[in-house]
Parts: C-alpha cells; sequence; structure tokens
C-alpha cells in the first residue's frame, strides 16, 4: 500500500488490512500484534491509569482511507462503536482528493487557567493592578515548570475580566499558556495554584477556583476543502446539501444533531490517540454557542464553478505528551500510523476528518437518505448478533435489506431457517 488511496479495501480479511496498513504506516510486527490483541493494555497499566480497576474494555479500531492533508497521504486510525462512520469518511476524503484534498491550520497552543476572585474591594482597580503586575504573575508561574519554559511554552499573557453574578462581581484572571504538544490541564492547574495567594495580596480578594478552562478558544484547528460537483454527484446535490447546511445554522435543534455527526469522526480518533474525549466535547459544543445561538462547527458554499466548498474550525486541545498517549500501548501505535511529531499535526487531522465526516453526512441526508448507508452495516451487526457467520451472514444481510426488516427477531429467525 503506496498510498491511502484504496479500493476495496473493506472486502479484505481483517488480516490482508492490517497487512496493507502495516507497510503504509511502517508498523512492526510487534506493533500489529498490540493493535490486534485486546490484552495489550494489561491490567497492571489498567490499574494505574484510574482507580478501581477491575477489567478492560474494547472498542474496535479501524482506518479511514484516501486523506490527503496538506498534499500528504494518510490512513487515520479510528476507535468507534457506531457502524458507517468510518466508511462515510473514507467516502468523503476520496471525493475531496479531485480538489487536492484537505488544508488546515492551526491557532497554536494556548490554554487558558482561570483564578475567580471573590470580595475583591475595588475589582477595577484591581483588574489595573493584576495587569501592572503580568511580568511578575508570568514568572511565579513559569517557576513551576522549567521543562516546558525551556521548550518554549509557559505563560505568555495574562487577562482580566469582571463578571456580575448572583453572588455579586467576580474578577477573573487568565493566565495564557502555551503547553507545547501536551494538552496541559496538569501544567496549567499548578500554575493557578501557584499566582492564587500573590493575587489575593495585590486584589484584597479571595481566590477560589483555579481550574483551566475547556474552551480553548486559542487553540482552534481548521480545515478546509473543494469537493467537485461532479464528484459529489452534480450541482443539484450541491445545492440540497447547502440547503441541508442552512437548516442547522439557522436551527439549534438540527444543529445539535449536525455537530454530533461530526464528533462521529472527530472522536474516534481522539480515542484512538488516547486523548481526552471530554475536553474536546465541552469544548466544541461551548464553541459552538459562544454567540448566543449554538450553531454548526462547520460552514457550506458553493463557489463559482459550482462546487461544494467546505470550511471548519473548532478549538482541539490534544497532546502528545503524557496520559493515556503515552502510557496506552495501542495509542502510541495510533500516534505512529500518524507520523505526528506535534499536537499541532494531530489537531489539523483531526479537523480534517470532522469536515469529511460532516461533508458524507450531510450527503447521506440531502440525497438518499441517512438510513440507507447505515441499514446494511446494522443488519450486519444484527446478524452477527444472532450467531450468522461467514456465507450465512452475508445471505442474511442481503435478504434483510432487500426486505427492508432489519430486526434481530427476524435475523434470528433467518438464522433458524438457513441452519
Amino acid at each position: 500500500m503506496k498510498t491511502s488511496s484504496y479500493s476495496g479495501f473493506f472486502k479484505l480479511s481483517t488480516e490482508e488490512r492490517m497487512k496493507e496498513v502495516a507497510e503504509f504506516c511502517g508498523l512492526t510486527q510487534e506493533e500489529q500484534a498490540i493493535l490486534k490483541d485486546a490484552n495489550s493494555l494489561d491490567m497492571d497499566t489498567a490499574d494505574h491509569m484510574i482507580e478501581n480497576v477491575i477489567g478492560r474494555y474494547t472498542y474496535p479500531l479501524g482506518v479511514a482511507l484516501n486523506f490527503v492533508i496538506n498534499g500528504k497521504d494518510y490512513v487515520i486510525p479510528m476507535a468507534s462503536e457506531e457502524p458507517s462512520v468510518l466508511a462515510a469518511c473514507s467516502n468523503a476524503a476520496k471525493m475531496a482528493r479531485p480538489g487536492g484534498g484537505f488544508t488546515t491550520d492551526y491557532t497554536g497552543n494556548i490554554m487558558i487557567s482561570q483564578i475567580q476572585l471573590l470580595d475583591v474591594p475595588t475589582p477595577h482597580y484591581a483588574k489595573g493592578k493584576i495587569l501592572e503586575h503580568k511580568a511578575q504573575i508570568a514568572e511565579l508561574c513559569n517557576a513551576k515548570d522549567p521543562v516546558l519554559v525551556s521548550l518554549g511554552g509557559g505563560v505568555k499573557d495574562v487577562e482580566v475580566r469582571i463578571l456580575d453574578s448572583i453572588v455579586g462581581p467576580m474578577v477573573i484572571v487568565h493566565l495564557l499558556v502555551d503547553t507545547g504538544d501536551a494538552m496541559g490541564a496538569n501544567a496549567v492547574n499548578t500554575m493557578a495554584e501557584a499566582v492564587a495567594p500573590f493575587l489575593e495580596e495585590l486584589t484584597g480578594g479571595r481566590a477560589e477556583l483555579r481550574i483551566l478552562s475547556n474552551l480553548a478558544d486559542r487553540r482552534l484547528a481548521r480545515a478546509r476543502a473543494v469537493f467537485k460537483k461532479e464528484a459529489v454527484g452534480g450541482e443539484e446535490v450541491v445545492d440540497k446539501m447547502i440547503a441541508a447546511y442552512a437548516f442547522a445554522a439557522a436551527d439549534p435543534y438540527r444543529a445539535a444533531t449536525n455537530n454530533k455527526g461530526i464528533m462521529n469522526g472527530v472522536i474516534p480518533v481522539v480515542i484512538a490517540t488516547g486523548n481526552d474525549t471530554r475536553a474536546i466535547e465541552s469544548g466544541a459544543h461551548a464553541y459552538a454557542a459562544r454567540s448566543g445561538h449554538y450553531s454548526p462547527f462547520a460552514t457550506w458554499e458553493k463557489n463559482a464553478d459550482g462546487d461544494l466548498v467546505g470550511s471548519i474550525e473548532m478549538p482541539m486541545a490534544v497532546g502528545l505528551v503524557g496520559g493515556a498517549t503515552k502510557i496506552h500501548p495501542a495509542a502510541k501505535v495510533a500516534v505512529k500510523m500518524l507520523g505526528v511529531k506535534t499536537a499541532s499535526e494531530l489537531a489539523q487531522i483531526i479537523a480534517a476528518v470532522g469536515l469529511a465526516q460532516n461533508m458524507a453526512a450531510i450527503k447521506a441526508l440531502a440525497t438518499e437518505g441517512i438510513q440507507r448507508g447505515h441499514m446494511s452495516l446494522h443488519a450486519r451487526n444484527l446478524a452477527a448478533t444472532a450467531g450468522a457467520k461467514g456465507e450465512v451472514l452475508e445471505r442474511i444481510v442481503k435478504q434483510m435489506v432487500a426486505e427492508k426488516n432489519v430486526r434481530l427477531e427476524y435475523a434470528q429467525e433467518l438464522m433458524k431457517q438457513y441452519q
């Protein structure tokens, strides 16, 4: 496998797929074994990751194909329980190739840590005093993580906000911290704890919460792509897709499901690489609602040639340093598969996957309807649940889909007939 563009990958056996992916990504026999072995995360390692461990829980790990991002081919590992996601994502990436694939960028690795100051006698005066002591605040914080500072990170700026609340005015201090290739939660929280007493002295207030914000709006990943009208089925389909997007842009009820579809692509890559799914989810949805109206993460337009043009922008606080990314054996292999060396690269890849997933979902909704694509995959799951394998499974799937009777009870009935 010399390129991520691959036809008929789903027809291969799992062993054949692994062989192709291993060739593309340069995986060793040991790394292949890690991905295939549900026990690659041993009990001792699991016991040190979280509390009260009693076992391990395995997700299917697949790959999305056909991706070209900034001129480079990628095979993208995705861990998900949901049928049709990887196939849809790969198909959208294939449709993006004639237009040059995906182009991405990233705003940087700035995370925000917040210190809440209550009972400040003169909030506006205190704001000025805090800003006057920016350098000293940064020095106190950076002393807590000299390694991060040596790598070019650390506190880069300080901001102050005055909020009205039901308990009175609050002075909120933001530490803007470059966390480098780490997600950075521990680093920024430690800095907030360290500087809180000094802020109390400056303001005469009382420091309460000292915690990062998952609204990582200084850490935005963007992706864009041109889908040639011929690749998506013609200009009429383009128009239908834009109308579907317009519905999401106007209605938060639709936008919620639209954005869930985007996260169908985003979260499996986050899981596969051992990153924090909750941080990504909360940051993304908060960013979508920042104007007061909950909106789609991605936008869709038609260019002068009648082609579909998509772009996405969302917070993407992922890292390659620390956490499960460095502990979980399969996560380490997934990172190698992507060939990424920085958090910036990883964030941009994930944004491109999110855009691809949105494109695939909107196209399905605007044309054949979402259920048709799901039906055969759902039928396959039900047939397997009923105990079918091999040729019998394929026959049961074909019959259920043809009759549009995709139910577990019917799969079990057909299983008895074929037996």
